[in-house]
């Protein structure tokens, strides 16, 4: 086996090892700082206000483009979701009223009326 002192790999990991204390202490000590949180605090508001008007924007290009924006759709979404329940309900509603009368009709009903007489023994329908 090679000596320690020697082997460039053990050397590298040293290297590394330490400097990543270093880092890790002087990372530390930099946002204990008050001035470091006063520019992170900004930051975020920059990157907020930013965003906002970035929403702004594509809102007014929807506008334009005559599209619809998030918000619309999120709108239409949930009245979809209102009115699919509500079709549910009526079907539900619809089964129990033809079940309570005898459940006939709906079987007439999703069959087409029959319109097509059989041919007589005749040859042709008269």
């Amino acid at each position: 086996m090679t000596d320690k002192i020697t082997d460039p790999v053990a050397l590298w990991q040293k290297m590394v090892g330490e400097m990543e204390k270093g880092f890790n202490s002087f990372a530390t000590k930099a946002m204990e700082t008050p001035e470091f949180s006063q520019a992170v605090n900004r930051a975020g508001g920059v990157a907020a206000g930013a965003q906002r008007q970035f929403g702004d924007l594509m809102e007014k290009y929807l506008v334009s483009m005559n599209l619809p924006s998030r918000e619309q759709m999120t709108g239409i979404a949930e009245r979809l979701q209102a009115m699919e329940g509500q079709i549910g309900e009526i079907k539900s509603m619809l089964s129990q009223m033809s079940a309570a009368s005898g459940g006939s009709q709906v079987d007439a009903a999703s069959r087409p009326p029959r319109t097509r007489r059989p041919p007589s023994e005749g040859g042709e329908p008269k």
